[in-house]
């Protein structure tokens, strides 16, 4: 029996277009069709998924100064690139698997040879030879490495905390500070780095604490400003245990403000986010504060 799509259109005989060619959909195309299938009743993410199932915020939240956008995993202006049918929460979406549609976001190490090719074009309009011995490899080598700067484009919150989150009856501020911090300024693809400093008070609910450390490292690895990074880590934390309050500070240097433009070396950037107590309550944010900046 013939294959059919949606359409009622014969699809054996379409043939699938190589990784190369597969057609690169935006993530605000993604997430409209997302939106789409949402409204016509056919759910992307299905009662497994992680974000659905913090969807609404208990009594203990009201507090927070967070609306609604805040309150979803993935902050404005970074894209979540779902890439196969078998992300958690996508496994039903008809846009992944109908080859009429061509929205089957390739792997990444499919990308690898389409950005091999741009590097290498990189390489020529800079003047150089890319076929010179020193520069033969180094396309892929480039290449290899944006994508492990970019990893966390892959990686999921509910994957990384792995069911590291313990019930325990304490409500006292658990601060983990100086993890230290690499990632890529969106504005010129140049590297900035730092340390990372998170503080939150628990309402029953613990997480392991280098789970802090990866969670930063989710974001982190992704082209970002250090503004947005704070806040998606302040936001994470909050959908992981649901505490009473959570506060981020970044110390960030750039390289785009070091290397080029106004080159002042020892400029650094402190960014913060207050949630629940910490923003409500002036003497819960002092004693984090204090215990950031104490040696």
């Amino acid at each position: 029996m013939a294959a059919v799509n949606g359409n009622g259109k014969d699809i054996t005989d379409v043939p699938v277009p190589p990784s190369s060619l597969i057609r690169r959909v935006s993530s605000r195309s993604i997430r409209n069709s997302i939106s789409e299938e949402k409204e016509n009743g056919d759910a992307c993410a299905g009662k497994g998924s992680f974000v659905n199932k913090y969807s609404k915020k208990p009594e203990a939240l009201k507090s927070f100064h967070m609306n609604e956008a805040d309150s979803e995993l993935e902050v404005p202006g970074t894209p979540m690139t779902p890439r196969t049918s078998t992300t958690p929460g996508h496994e039903n979406c008809t846009f992944h698997h109908d080859l009429e549609l061509d929205h089957r976001p390739p792997t990444r190490e499919a990308l690898l040879p389409d950005m091999a090719n741009s590097y290498r074009l990189l390489l020529t309009g800079l003047g150089e030879d890319p076929e010179r011995q020193g520069l033969l490899k180094t396309p892929e080598r480039a290449a290899k490495a944006m994508l492990f700067f970019t990893k966390g484009y892959d990686q999921s919150l509910e994957e990384v905390l792995n069911n590291a989150i313990f019930d325990e009856d304490t409500d006292e501020m658990v601060v983990v500070k100086d993890i230290e911090m690499f990632s890529m300024c969106e504005h010129h693809l140049v590297p900035f780095y730092g340390k990372v400093s998170i503080g939150y008070l628990p309402q029953g609910k613990i997480l392991g604490l280098s789970k802090l450390a990866r969670i930063v490292e989710i974001f982190s690895r992704r082209l970002q400003v250090q503004e947005r990074l704070t806040k998606q880590i302040a936001v994470a934390v909050t959908q992981a245990v649901r505490p009473a309050g959570v506060a981020v500070v970044i110390e960030g240097v750039h390289m785009c403000m070091v290397m080029r433009g106004v080159q002042k070396i020892n400029s650094k950037t402190v960014t913060s986010t207050m949630l629940g107590v910490f923003r409500d309550d002036p003497k819960t944010r002092e004693e984090f504060l204090n215990l950031v900046h104490s040696k």
